[in-house]
């Protein structure tokens, strides 16, 4: 006897938000069809549809833990493919305004991997799930819905090759993980629903990104050099060994509100040198550059708030960056899908007839934490738009002297990358012992006066 409709779940987009849907719907559908516009099977490299993906990524310690509870075992896979996973307190070097955090020992792991390792990882262990089937090469052409439109019933795709046509796929549950792109907000709208109230923060930040050949380690045994871009400093960069090559490695610089990285070999090593520590430009001096820089450029995040909206289909569900698209210099894309995976396990689990307008609030919830780090953060710039309430005026300059002082205090560096791994919630920030050890580091800094900003070591030392 065949499928009918209520066995199947679709989920539209091979993304990392895509895979982990169907990872967590195959537990309750007898078929998931997981359907991308691009080739999916044995791909190894970045591909078109995540375009951000030759770029430097970084997974969060959150981000990592769900990822693990999905697939037991991952952390495992991703070192034996090369990416040798660490403590965040010591394995990556963090520094802000040209000084480095103190190490700590959080219990954290890092995993130094870049995406398309990361993503090729996840979506073997998926592909493995003997009733997730893939149907790479499709366009999504739009949703198939009930008369009455109350319901969305599948999805119409049409396949890649010439010579073909539309077809429909009929489903239970519809789940839309297209990204920043998804067309979602146009569909309900020709389906006499309103489009998500959508909150912007336009950031207009690059990514320029080259790879080079080093014989030597140059990170001196940490995983990854990460002068981090602040207000005062705001230019960025993230430098760290590609996994599965030993002498590969990718250096991406970051620039906010236009002022971007070239493209040029000239140009990109000048941005490089403007960093405000020389460990990048030592690491690649005499480097083998084995290509041109390449950019990628972020104009806003955006978050669309369909836990606002008063009607919506029965049937249809929208998660990752379709959902909420962040800033990527703080890496919390792919933990904040993890998180929302999560919500979907609980109202999956609840029965089969999900209510998009409680998974929707749950997934608010859930969302709001990473959105109010990176959009607060993004407010301390004085170029962008936006409304700084106190709220978020006291939070930047908090969080800027505790910055300062966790140079010297591994308790204030463990919990601020506790912090921004999405692992606490930023208000453990504001716990009073830490706020006493951060006024006492700002009084003691005012009676010592200004310090000229100190020549940090040379890119080979690992301490």
């Amino acid at each position: 006897m065949g499928l009918t409709a209520a066995d199947r779940a679709v989920v539209l987009g091979g993304s990392m938000a895509g895979l982990l849907a169907a990872r967590v719907l195959s537990d309750t559908y007898a078929e998931v069809v997981l359907i991308d516009r691009d080739r999916l099977t044995d791909v190894t490299g970045p591909r078109r549809g995540v375009p951000h993906g030759r770029h430097a990524h970084g997974l969060v310690a959150r981000g990592q833990q769900v990822l693990e509870e999905h697939f037991p075992g991952l952390t495992e896979d991703l070192a034996a493919a090369g990416a040798e996973p660490g403590d965040f307190g010591h394995a990556c070097h963090w520094y802000f305004n040209g000084r480095r955090i103190a190490p700590a020992d959080t219990g954290l792991v890092s995993v130094p991997t870049g995406r398309p390792v990361l993503e090729e990882q996840v979506r073997r262990r998926v592909q493995r799930i003997p009733h997730v089937r893939f149907l790479e090469e499709h366009d999504i052409l739009g949703l198939l819905t009930t008369t009455d439109r109350s319901r969305v019933t599948g999805a119409r795709i049409q396949a890649r090759r010439e010579g073909s046509g539309p077809e429909e796929i009929v489903a239970d549950l519809v789940v839309d993980t297209t990204g920043r792109g998804s067309r979602t907000p146009a569909w309900l709208e020709e389906l006499g629903y309103a489009r998500p109230e959508e909150e912007r923060v336009e950031i207009d930040l690059a990514y320029t990104t080259r790879h080079y050949r080093i014989a030597h380690d140059p990170l001196g045994g940490a995983q990854a050099i990460i002068p981090a871009a602040t207000p005062d400093h705001p230019r960025g960069g993230l430098f760290y060994r590609l996994p599965g090559d030993g002498d590969l490695y990718e250096l991406s610089l970051t620039g906010i509100l236009g002022d971007h990285a070239p493209t040029d070999p000239e140009g990109f090593d000048a941005f490089m040198r403007s960093l405000p520590i020389p460990h990048l430009y030592e690491a690649v001096a005499g480097a083998e550059p084995v290509d041109d820089p390449v950019k990628f450029r972020y104009p806003a995040s955006v978050w669309r708030h369909y836990e606002r909206l008063r009607r919506f289909p029965d049937g249809l569900l929208v998660m990752g960056d379709a959902l909420c698209s962040f800033n990527p210099v703080y890496a919390q894309g792919m933990t904040a899908a993890a998180l929302e995976s999560l919500v979907l396990r609980r109202h999956v689990e609840r029965g089969r007839r999900l209510r998009p307008a409680a998974f929707f609030k749950e997934a608010a919830t859930q969302i709001k934490a990473p959105w109010e780090l990176a959009a607060g953060s993004d407010l301390g710039y004085a170029g962008v738009q936006g409304r700084r309430t106190l709220k978020v005026r006291t939070a930047n300059a908090y969080v800027a002297r505790l910055q300062a002082a966790a140079e010297h205090d591994p308790e204030l560096s463990e919990a601020f990358i506790r912090v921004a791994g999405l692992v606490d919630p930023p208000q453990a920030l504001m716990r009073p012992r830490l706020l006493l050890r951060v006024l006492r580091a700002s009084r003691a800094a005012r009676r010592a006066g200004p310090a000229p900003l100190r020549q940090p070591r040379a890119a080979t030392d690992p301490h």
